[in-house]
């Protein structure tokens, strides 16, 4: 693979980071075997998203003159958390996101960030598996739910303190 390089986001980015945002809601509704995630036009999250945070703190990954990935920085007090996280899937397993994780590491330290986080979702395994390999070895915070719809869409497999949850 030639060469691709992380830039701060253009305003020109907004087609192409939309549809990286559209990727990602589809694998959501695959692995929760929900089409309902993300509304009938989940690429305008990504302008909610850019809106709350601001386009300073998001960084797109550039090959070919094409957006292939893109992460964002959310900033509070001397916490940042990234999110998104979004590397376009014909282009995964080949260190994108890692170099981008890495970059975004960096970009915390520059600001004296105590602590940086990432919240994947529970089912997305192979994301926990990655951050996982890149270094996010502590858990934070744990977010437990009671399914008041009864959805029945949960799946058991998780244990953590002697306790089985679903997930």
């Amino acid at each position: 693979m030639e060469s691709f390089f992380i830039r701060q986001y253009r305003h020109t980015d907004i087609d192409q980071c939309r549809n990286l945002w559209i990727e990602l809601t589809e694998y959501h509704r695959t692995i929760y075997d929900d089409p309902s995630i993300g509304g009938n036009e989940p690429g305008l999250y990504f302008d909610s998203h850019l809106a709350r945070i601001g386009h300073e703190s998001i960084w797109v990954v550039e090959y070919n003159n094409e957006v292939i990935g893109l992460a964002g920085l959310i900033v509070k007090d001397n916490e940042g958390e990234i999110d998104p996280l979004i590397v376009s899937a014909k282009h995964r397993g080949k260190g994108i996101g890692k170099d981008l994780v890495a970059f975004m590491i960096e970009e915390a330290r520059k600001i004296n960030l105590h602590y940086l986080n990432v919240k994947p979702v529970a089912r997305n395994v192979d994301a926990i598996n990655f951050y996982y390999n890149v270094g996010f070895r502590a858990i934070g915070q744990i977010e437990l739910f009671i399914d008041l719809q009864k959805s029945e869409k949960w799946l058991d497999g998780i244990q953590l303190y002697g306790r089985s949850y679903q997930y």
